[in-house]
């Protein structure tokens, strides 16, 4: 991973008791692994076999309660399955100019999205959920970090589609797979963008290290 799109992060190992809580991440997203992994949690990956509320579908929804609705319901399932570890869940939605960017569903729509991001700024929503064991509390949080997009001609557009996978991003792009020709700037929490706000997860998991020093 880029460390120029992950400085500001606290990775920082939350020690050996942590190891042994074994969290269960409720996402088969590899850039919320890949921050997990280098903070020194363990963990492991559990689909979440959920289908996600779409903007399109419940437009009186905002894009922050509707990307926490898609955390919740993903920690639920796995949770259910899981009742005595702890499950951690998120959901990231882009959104511009009240217009809100998830997945593009093929490579055209990806460009139509990378198009409409150039130039401008969006702001980048990510609901993140941890559902204690025994399931009966959670913690919840939704940060927002906002990006200001370089100006993209059409063939840096394509060149960018051509070389970074993009299918499986809100907002057909990735900070830390070349966001450097295409992001001129970030306010806020740059892990957020990748996936997952590690400055809002850390401390969650020294808290249950400390309420639950055993598992």
């Amino acid at each position: 991973m880029n460390n120029l799109f992950t400085r500001g992060v606290p990775l920082r190992g939350v020690g050996a008791g942590w190891k042994s809580m074994k969290l269960i991440l409720a996402s088969t997203s590899p850039r919320r692994a890949d921050l997990l992994r280098e903070s020194g949690i363990s963990f492991r990956v559990e689909r979440p076999e959920v289908e996600e509320w779409v903007a399109a579908d419940f437009p009186e929804v905002s894009p922050g309660d509707l990307a926490r609705v898609n955390a919740r319901r993903k920690a639920k399932a796995v949770a259910e399955r899981y009742p005595d570890k702890p499950v951690l869940a998120a959901d990231t939605l882009v959104v511009c100019e009240s217009r809100v960017l998830g997945k593009p569903a093929d490579e055209a729509m990806a460009e139509q999205m990378l198009g409409w991001l150039s130039g401008r700024a969006h702001e980048v929503i990510t609901a993140t959920v941890l559902v204690l064991p025994g399931g009966k509390k959670t913690r919840e949080a939704v940060v927002r970090t906002r990006v200001k997009f370089r100006k993209l001609g059409l063939e840096e557009v394509r060149s960018y589609l051509r070389e970074v996978e993009v299918l499986d991003k809100a907002g057909a792009y990735a900070l830390q797979d070349g966001g450097d020709r295409i992001v001129e700037q970030v306010e806020g929490s740059r892990s957020n963008v990748i996936g997952l706000p590690m400055e809002t997860v850390l401390p969650w998991c020294e808290d249950l290290v400390a309420d639950s020093p055993i598992a």
